[in-house]
């Protein structure tokens, strides 16, 4: 028996267990397919809200904790596993800002370098942009990381902990009561305990959490993406206008994102989102129509009703947790998400308040009948 079970393989549950295993605790994580080969590798790695300054302030905590922690776990991943994630902290430029006036006022509120730049520095920073906007958002700090490569290095560290068991390709069926406390986790592998479970399932963390008798609101939101195979510097640094972006990697394939659809949990994708979004790329990056589409991809965020996470010990269970309902910033939230509840499970002060996450007040628990 594990002290913790971890149920979910995408960048919280990574993350989590990392903290764990770290701390000298034994971790068992169960996932449904393959560790990261959900939303977090789905994404497009931006560490930081798009619009930050459209965010409630909790998600802004989490947010803001979480970008200062990105270089130095992608720094220790590197010398760890030799995967390197990638981080790049080459600034954003914003085009086409409607509400720049709360944005500049918000900077100024929280202390985040963001300045209205005219075309000489839109053309310095990224020469290859559209010509006909002088006028941009710049904010210096803004980095991004290789998402793919950052769950395949946290996969890969895991990988080497003798006190974590990755257990892929295993399907969570229900839980079994004793009193207040996760007995019993069962699964298409067979039954699992542990002192403490963790529901961190993205999409999915829903229907696990029907299955302990929670209504959590966290439903499947769909997301398409394209990836350009372009020229290296082409694009040099995000660059984001009118809701979609473009964001570089180090090989110079950009890639160019998102749509938001209901769509229950169908990852397919269709030509007219490719269209549009090749269509918001060649807008901001022009050369990019002589690029090739190598890839178009769906993921599924874990959309929630304002964005704020779900984070801490479920209601009416000892020993069962949530971390879920990043929607759109999973991958920007789960450095202090992830911390902020292995705070509370191992009794340490916590980074920041917890109160604005809690489950309680949040999420109702159903009759026991």
């Amino acid at each position: 028996m594990s002290d913790f079970l971890v149920i979910g393989g995408g960048v919280i549950g990574l993350m989590t267990t990392l903290q764990l295993a770290d701390a000298g605790h034994s971790v068992t994580v169960v996932e449904r397919g393959g560790c990261g080969s959900e939303a977090s590798w789905a994404g497009g790695g931006i560490v930081s809200p798009l619009y930050p300054w459209r965010y409630s302030s909790p998600v802004s905590r989490l947010a803001s904790w979480s970008e200062g922690a990105y270089p130095e776990l992608a720094l220790r991943l590197l010398e760890e596993t030799g995967v390197d994630p990638e981080y790049r902290q080459k600034g954003l430029l914003y085009l086409r800002v409607d509400d720049e006036t709360r944005a500049l006022e918000w900077a100024r509120e929280v202390g985040k370098p963001l300045s209205r730049v005219g075309a000489e520095v839109i053309r310095r920073k990224e020469p290859n942009a559209r010509r006909d906007i002088d006028e941009a958002l710049w904010m210096p700090t803004l980095g991004s990381i290789r998402n793919p490569r950052l769950m395949r290095a946290l996969r890969s560290r895991l990988e080497d902990m003798t006190s974590v068991t990755l257990r892929e390709q295993c399907t969570v069926t229900g839980f079994e009561r004793q009193g207040e406390r996760v007995a019993v986790v069962n699964t298409d592998q067979g039954n699992l305990s542990a002192d403490q479970v963790v529901i961190c399932a993205g999409a999915w963390s829903a229907g696990l959490a029907d299955m302990a008798g929670l209504d959590l609101p966290v439903r499947p939101v769909k997301g398409q993406m394209i990836l350009f195979k372009a020229p290296p510097g082409l694009v040099e640094r995000v660059v984001l206008m009118d809701g979609r972006y473009v964001i570089p990697r180090g090989d110079g394939r950009v890639l160019a994102g998102s749509t938001l659809e209901d769509a229950g949990f169908d990852k397919g994708t269709d030509d007219d989102a490719r269209s549009s979004l090749w269509h918001s790329a060649t807008a901001i990056i022009p050369a990019l129509a002589d690029c090739e589409i190598e890839h178009h991809w769906a993921g599924l965020r874990p959309g929630s009703p304002d964005g704020v996470p779900y984070i801490g010990q479920a209601p009416g269970w000892d020993n069962l947790h949530v971390n879920a309902g990043h929607y759109r910033n999973g991958l920007v939230l789960a450095p202090a998400s992830t911390r902020l509840l292995v705070d509370q499970l191992l009794g340490r002060e916590p980074i920041i308040d917890p109160a604005p996450y809690r489950l309680q007040g949040r999420v109702e628990e159903r009759p026991r009948g």
